[in-house]
């Protein structure tokens, strides 16, 4: 899953982005409004966490262009800014949710994990695709519950794959969902880490399909389904 982090404190932005990245996300660090607004218009991002007080552009306007365009990616606002005006005025503008600095890095990232389950559409931390278990939360796949052993761009390769069941998924949505500014792969890399994964999920009778000039997909199954257990607050 792909963050965008705007942050312009040095020491708190790289705190969250060593933070996120070591619980398995990738995570591009905006350290202006401007450079977020740019970002945010030419890439795809599962999610956004927005501090308002930005040099360049404010926290505020660039969540405003974010939903001017129509884009329905997940806000998390995370802000020193703690009057109930400021709050309001962010949730109005259409932030998922507004979180007061400072807060714990473990607890943000629960929040992150909520905002995720809603898109997607997943109610908890689990989710099942016999003979595969995913804990989203714990960053573990297990078989006939005993650990699968994948590397961590492999695990979220199938992460991505396993919250888009039944839809093909772009080698660009999927190099995008590996890869950071500053560790971008191209569509031939994307290759060889599914290869891999491939050869590893039918050793246990899991295939991914291959649909030729779009991507690759995980068929839907009827059994197929999170499990109420976990839950994030």
């Amino acid at each position: 899953m792909r963050i965008l982090l705007v942050e312009d404190d040095v020491t708190l932005g790289n705190a969250t982005s060593i933070y996120l990245r070591n619980s398995g996300y990738v995570v591009d660090w905006a350290k202006d409004g401007k450079q977020a607004d740019l970002a945010l218009h030419d890439e795809v991002y599962d999610a956004v966490v927005l501090d308002l007080g930005l040099p360049q552009m404010d926290g505020f306007s660039v969540l405003k262009r974010l939903r001017a365009r129509k884009q329905q990616t997940s806000v998390i606002i995370l802000t020193a800014r703690d009057s109930v005006e400021d709050r309001i005025a962010g949730l109005d503008l259409g932030a998922d949710d507004y979180l007061i600095k400072p807060i714990k890095l473990a607890e943000l990232s629960a929040r992150i994990r909520a905002q995720l389950r809603r898109q997607h559409a997943i109610l908890a931390s689990i989710i099942e695709y016999p003979p595969l278990t995913l804990n989203t939360k714990d960053r573990l796949v297990t078989y006939q519950n005993q650990p699968f052993a994948l590397s961590p761009r492999e695990l979220s390769l199938l992460e991505t794959l396993l919250l888009r069941v039944g839809k093909v998924v772009s080698k660009e949505s999927l190099i995008g969902n590996i890869s950071d500014w500053d560790d971008s792969l191209g569509k031939n890399a994307i290759e060889v880490y599914m290869h891999r994964l491939r050869k590893k999920l039918l050793s246990v009778g899991v295939e991914v399909r291959t649909v030729r000039g779009l991507g690759y997909m995980l068929d839907l199954q009827e059994n197929t389904s999170p499990v109420n257990s976990d839950m994030d607050q």
